[in-house]
């Protein structure tokens, strides 16, 4: 009885329909089978004979599950239920006719016959509703399915599938999708739920024309795929705007529901996916066996790249991370989320400034943290040129402290974030990173105690201070975007995937077994792809918004900052590129000098910041960066005005 219970009402309907359909098979089968002959047979036998039959099939289908599915959603696994039920209920009926009559009183080629026929009278009609609702006109809003938004897809694959299928289970969806075109070519002419792949994902433009002679013209490009590349969506964008259509696509895989559907969505084409690049296969147990369990401390955790590597780092169940930064809300901020999202992880957030020694002794002591992520950092160029004794006490002085005292309270490793802009720097910004780099690799080149490690990648998307968010501002002002040189280009790159690769490229670099296996002093490059002009990106985020380049909104050309140059470098010259086991990390050999000429330097560079010495402070990092030029910086300047 409790079975019963769990049968809706439409599922009893369904029974109740399976049972006459057993019954009707029983007599249509044997007519099929003996036709006119069927009077010479006893009619008390067949009607015996049939009830039986009946009778299995009612028991066989209320045990077998039948009713727990939707015919809506009918599909190969209610079919493949059906054909068990089906032939179970055979299988039971031509052993009680074998025992009880010895199967004289009706033929024993009613079985296979039976057989075909209640599988047609079955799954018949659970196909043929699903197909009536899926196909139907849409007239629960007045709204009949020519007048939805016409879309191509790209891409013949699950996404696809998935959408179509999605759409054909809303009752109010607004697209309906009037063909594919597929990066297979093997896969042109074929259909997917009866939309045809008409072409190829390089011809889009002969996609639309064949269409449009079929009286079906898309109105939106949709992508099908999460992890398309960035210049293949780069190159799809023109193609649409070149077509009169938008770019969009589809929400992830993850976000479609089985059973009945939300109200499905496509979703604007962001600037991560016109940059992306292809999931890099990272060794998620290699970061496990580096963080979990251990006490690890981020400072700058409230910066874009601190806080996304609080979230990754909380992700591998350490025993305690600590947040430290000097700014209180951005501090309260990350704290705040990620109390929310790991109840259970034990946090310290402190405020505190990594050049106050003091106050860092003080925490460290409190902490002893056995991973240190350092994060924080004054990275403005402009900024930083402008305020240059706070550049160097902030970049080189907070690094010296944070990497003396993890190596005081005997931190396993320190990983330091650096950034393109340390090789050849044109910057204070950039030279003062370079002389950071070059204190943490003379201390992991003395191999002994904490393991130093740094990493060096290029511009974070979103960062605070990005081209991105401003770029997204003057959008917002109706423009104009303003580019500092026509022929500047940038390497760019997910703020998750940056930190994905600081951690993927520690757990190399701190877990290499001491010997042939150590990576002493050398710094971990994340490969950055090809890098993006950066009046492309202007052209194209004004594009992604609906506007015409120079008709809607201007770009301006500004000349560059200063301590800018047109292009960036993740090697120096005499880096020699070395790859690892993981793809997207690189090893750049190290170039550090002696390590007690770089303390006295640094000693003095200390002083000089006390004393507020701004020449001394600059003449101090040409000495320790001998290929930091200004000058350089101001010829290019000079040369775009």
């Amino acid at each position: 009885m409790n079975s019963f219970h769990r049968i809706s009402g439409r599922g009893l309907i369904a029974y109740g329909h399976d049972i006459v359909m057993a019954a009707v098979s029983f007599g249509l089968s044997l007519y099929l089978r003996l036709g006119d002959d069927i009077i010479y047979y006893s009619g008390e036998h067949v009607l015996q004979a049939g009830i039986v039959f009946t009778v299995i099939c009612a028991i066989v289908f209320w045990m077998s599950g039948l009713y727990r599915g939707v015919w809506r959603y009918a599909s190969l696994d209610d079919l493949w239920a059906i054909t068990r039920s089906v032939t179970m209920a055979v299988l039971i009926f031509l052993l009680v006719m074998f025992l009880w009559t010895r199967f004289v009183n009706v033929p024993r080629s009613l079985i296979p016959i039976n057989w075909f026929v209640l599988m047609a009278l079955l799954g018949g009609p659970r196909f043929f509703y699903r197909l009536f609702k899926d196909r139907r006109l849409d007239l629960s809003n007045g709204t009949f399915q020519g007048q939805r938004i016409a879309v191509l897809l790209v891409g013949a694959g699950d996404g696809a599938e998935l959408f179509i299928r999605a759409l054909r289970q809303t009752a109010d969806a607004n697209y309906r999708v009037v063909g594919i075109v597929s990066e297979r070519p093997d896969r042109v002419g074929r259909q997917i739920h009866g939309v045809e792949v008409i072409g190829t994902a390089d011809d889009v433009a002969g996609a639309v024309e064949k269409l449009k002679a079929k009286g079906m013209p898309p109105q939106r490009l949709v992508l099908t795929k999460d992890d398309m590349d960035g210049a293949r969506v780069r190159a799809l964008l023109d193609q649409a705007n070149a077509l009169g259509m938008t770019l969009a696509r589809l929400p992830r895989l993850t976000d479609f529901r089985s059973g009945v559907s939300d109200k499905v969505e496509v979703r604007p084409i962001a600037v991560e996916d016109l940059l992306g690049r292809p999931q890099t296969a990272l060794d998620r147990a290699a970061m496990a066996r580096l963080i979990e369990g251990r006490r690890v401390l981020v400072t700058g955790a409230g910066g874009s790249i601190g806080g996304e590597l609080v979230r990754q780092v909380s992700e591998f169940k350490p025993a305690e991370i600590g947040l430290l930064d000097h700014s209180e809300h951005a501090l309260y901020v990350v704290d705040r989320e990620t109390a929310e999202r790991y109840p259970e992880l034990p946090r310290r957030a402190v405020i505190a400034d990594v050049r106050d020694r003091e106050r860092l002794t003080q925490i460290f002591k409190e902490i002893r943290p056995e991973l240190v992520f350092h994060a924080a950092a004054l990275k403005h160029v402009p900024l930083v040129e402008d305020n240059v004794i706070e550049g160097a006490a902030t970049n080189v002085l907070g690094t010296v402290n944070v990497a003396d005292l993890a190596h005081g309270t005997g931190a396993k490793a320190m990983v330091l974030i650096s950034t393109d802009k340390a090789v050849n720097p044109t910057s204070v910004m950039g030279a003062t990173k370079r002389i950071a780099e070059s204190y943490c690799q003379a201390l992991d080149l003395r191999r002994g105690g904490t393991r130093f490690v740094t990493v060096r990648f290029g511009n974070v998307l979103g960062s605070t201070g990005s081209v991105v968010p401003l770029f997204q501002q003057q959008l917002a002002k109706g423009g104009p975007l303003t580019v500092t040189h026509p022929d500047m280009t940038r390497y760019f790159m997910t703020v998750r995937e940056a930190v994905e690769l600081v951690l993927q490229a520690s757990a190399l670099g701190i877990g290499a077994d001491a010997g042939n296996g150590r990576r002493d002093g050398k710094i971990f490059v994340l490969e950055m792809g090809e890098p993006i002009r950066i009046m492309d990106l202007a052209d194209q985020m004004i594009r992604l918004a609906g506007f015409k380049p120079g008709r809607d909104v201007k770009i301006e050309v500004i000349g560059p900052r200063p301590g800018e140059k047109l292009f960036e470098e993740v090697f120096h010259g005499s880096e020699a590129p070395v790859p690892t086991e993981c793809p997207g990390v690189l090893l750049a050999a190290p170039r550090a000098g002696d390590a007690r000429e770089l303390a006295a330097a640094i000693a003095e560079l200390r002083e000089a910041c006390r004393r507020g010495d701004r020449g001394r402070v600059l003449a101090l990092i040409r000495r320790l960066v001998p290929e930091y030029h200004q000058e350089r910086a101001v010829a290019v300047r000079a040369a775009s005005v």
